[in-house]
């Protein structure tokens, strides 16, 4: 070097003021490289230039990370599959893609996720997380989607969820047919399946889903096991009682005998499902309003219903699991030859114990679901 500085005897902070130097401003104290052999010349020169501009570059990457992170954080993703929203149908979804595709790579979307949700899924799960609303378009241009396989719309807002498909269709045409959209509403759902967005995309409903499995893999088998025509009681009328009744109706009308419908608004709701309706049923059917776990109203259908014949089916589907599970074990004190089914949201080892102890179907929404979301959805 063109400076010698005798620092072999120097204190350690000089030492390492000057190997510092050498490292981060490419030895300016020490001078430039000269004499020695050819080769450690030619390193140290490389050392001399190279040093300064690698420290640079790593430091305005950390100031670029800090302030763009998303970006950075993005611009590696490939073959992946973005899912917007970070609830439980989110979760259920994310659960099965990972049984089939357990290093498959995941970004979750959502505008705001709990600090205890963010750790599950990225910790869990693997999934990268970040905030956004997906309806902006700088945000979507961002999630790199012209390399991922399919998006997944799963948010609380049904609105949102179409409004967020037709701007990725406008942006990015070869994601027809790869949109999965969850709308929490189905009669939303399917106002809007004439639509141009609803035929371009994969649309569902969590209740309607659970209710198509409970009947092809429950029901049905029943019904064809049983010499007589069947007897069907649904306690509990919200969406999950009229997407099986829609179901039963659809692929098990010519062996039900009766359904018999029990809500507090069960005239109201009967409604809605008679109006949307395009057939009339060919089975016998009673509707009585009031609360499911009082003795009284069952005294009121067993005026009608006698659920003391053959093998008639009860579904206590209301969303309140103890209620359910309660009024189950009181039926079957009352009738043993009724297959019962009482449902929970998440899956309950609770409910789950009670049902085996008691010989009562403890069934899931999230069990149901989870089993029966498509493989080709996670593609």
């Amino acid at each position: 070097m063109t400076e010698r500085p005798d620092i072999v005897g120097s204190a350690v902070w000089v030492k390492a003021y000057y190997a510092l130097g050498l490292f981060v401003v490419g030895g300016m104290d020490l001078g430039v490289p000269t004499g020695g052999p050819g080769y450690a010349r030619f390193l140290l020169w490389i050392a001399y230039f190279g040093c300064p501009l690698l420290m640079a570059s790593a430091v305005v990457e950390a100031v670029l990370t800090v302030v763009s992170p998303y970006r950075w954080r993005l611009k590696r993703l490939r073959d992946h599959i973005v899912i917007v929203g970070s609830g439980d149908m989110a979760i259920s979804y994310l659960r099965v893609l990972r049984s089939h595709h357990p290093s498959r790579s995941v970004l979750i979307v959502d505008k705001k996720i709990e600090r205890v949700r963010q750790l599950e899924l990225s910790e869990s799960y693997g999934a990268e997380v970040i905030t956004g609303d997906i309806t902006h378009d700088f945000l979507i241009k961002e999630l790199r989607l012209h390399r991922c396989r399919r998006v997944v719309l799963m948010g609380d807002d049904n609105f949102q969820a179409f409004e967020a498909a037709r701007k990725i269709y406008g942006l990015y045409p070869r994601m027809q047919h790869r949109i999965i959209i969850h709308c929490q509403s189905l009669r939303f759902l399917r106002a809007m399946q004439e639509t141009a967005i609803a035929k371009q995309s994969i649309g569902f409903n969590s209740y309607n889903l659970a209710a198509k499995g409970l009947v092809e893999d429950s029901l049905i088998h029943h019904f064809e096991h049983t010499a007589e025509k069947d007897t069907v009681v649904l306690a509990g009328f919200g969406l999950f009682g009229q997407t099986i009744l829609e179901e039963l109706q659809n692929n098990a009308s010519d062996q039900i005998d009766q359904i018999s419908i029990i809500d507090l608004t069960a005239n109201r709701r009967i409604e809605v499902v008679d109006e949307q309706q395009k057939q009339k049923p060919a089975y016998d059917r009673s509707v009585i309003e009031g609360d499911v776990s009082n003795p009284e109203v069952w005294r009121k259908l067993e005026a009608s219903v006698d659920l003391s014949k053959n093998e008639p089916v009860v579904i206590l589907g209301t969303g309140d699991a103890a209620i359910n599970l309660r009024t189950a074990l009181w039926i079957r004190q009352k009738y043993k030859n009724a297959l019962i089914f009482a449902r929970t949201n998440d899956i309950s080892e609770f409910a789950l114990d009670v049902g085996r102890e008691h010989d009562i179907n403890a069934i899931s929404i999230t069990r149901l679901v989870e089993d029966h979301i498509p493989a080709t959805w996670l593609e």
